[in-house]
């Protein structure tokens, strides 16, 4: 071993690697564990990072992350770029058609990760299960087992810049004392609970809440708030990104649907209860803590439906109309399991 160590240090020294993730938020996070693991194990590994420029909050404080590159509408721009720098590798843990002209146009070695593409579209569209169960961060880690990188243990990595912090100030004097962050947003309409639902669950639960979400969450954030302005503050569209990240930093617990901050809470290691509609823990992709750390999630579902999950990202709409993965959500028991960890 001793031996093999010393060959490995000189072979991969001071290699300079490109990582491509353009987005989402939450899978940019679900990326991170791979991004520390190959730095702090492969001796001067020099680590680039292509994303979309959207996505640019997400990593810009991440201290494994030597240098950054973004897309914004010209990829070849951006191909030309990347050209000047002479990666060594390229690891590819997105896999689409931009990631793939990356790859094929820098002439460097590539790694990818097993992205599943037929087991998933079994799943979602004829609920066929034949997914490996290994979640997608550990499969990240395991493209880079040519490298001799191996998994720490350690979980999701998620990084605020000390300007983006919550002061004090910006929230309630009566939420500073402890709070249950809502993330009440969510890409598609079908990972969301409905308005009502949404309304029963917060009236349920005896705790200061801070609803969490962009500006288009924000006359939704009204409504819910309106039950108790006293008791649920809404955050939705007055902070950025970082800021609501830290708001979910700050908090005892997460309440979230399947979205980006429900993959942040699981990096500063909080309880996340976690609201699954179109999309499904099924897919491997449930709140993740790390092998070393125990998990602190609950997983709520309606079980038995067999149109559940019927997509990998969420949908526009149900496409059955019915929408009973959210509809039949027993909000009850979220509110019970709350009570039952607060206590």
């Amino acid at each position: 071993p001793g031996l093999l160590t010393f060959i490995l240090y000189f072979y991969y020294c001071n290699m300079k690697f490109l990582i491509i993730r353009f987005s989402s938020i939450g899978d940019i996070v679900l990326t991170t564990p791979a991004i520390r693991c190959l730095k702090k194990q492969v001796a001067g590994a020099e680590i680039h990072f292509v994303t979309k420029l959207s996505m640019k909050a997400v990593t810009i404080a991440n201290p494994y992350i030597d240098k950054f590159h973004y897309l914004d509408k010209n990829l070849d721009a951006l191909i030309n770029e990347l050209k000047k720098e002479k990666f060594d590798y390229v690891i590819d843990l997105h896999k689409n058609f931009r990631s793939y002209k990356i790859r094929r146009r820098l002439h460097a070695k590539v790694l990818s990760y097993k992205k599943l593409t037929l087991q998933k579209f079994l799943l979602t569209q004829f609920g066929i299960n034949v997914m490996p169960g290994i979640h997608i961060s550990q499969r990240c880690i395991q493209s880079l087992q040519s490298l001799h990188v191996y998994d720490d243990g350690e979980g999701l990595d998620y990084f605020i810049p000390s300007t983006e912090r919550v002061k004090d100030s910006d929230l309630p004097a009566s939420h500073l004392f402890g709070f249950i962050a809502v993330v009440i947003g969510g890409t598609y309409h079908t990972k969301k609970l409905p308005a009502d639902k949404l309304r029963q669950l917060c009236s349920m639960i005896q705790f200061p809440l801070v609803l969490v979400g962009g500006k288009e969450d924000a006359e939704e954030g009204n409504a819910i708030a309106a039950i108790d302005d006293v008791k649920i503050y809404n955050a939705c569209g007055k902070f950025s990104l970082n800021e609501s990240a830290d708001i979910v930093r700050s908090s005892r617990c997460v309440i979230s649907h399947d979205t980006g901050l429900q993959y942040i809470a699981c990096a500063f290691q909080k309880p996340v209860f976690a609201v699954w509609g179109g999309t499904s823990p099924k897919l491997d992709v449930e709140p993740y803590y790390g092998t070393k750390h125990s998990s602190l999630h609950k997983n709520f579902m309606v079980y038995g439906l067999r149109c559940q999950p019927c997509s990998n990202y969420g949908t526009k709409q149900c496409p059955l109309g019915h929408f009973k993965c959210m509809k039949l959500q027993d909000v009850a028991a979220i509110a019970q399991n709350i009570s039952a960890l607060l206590k």
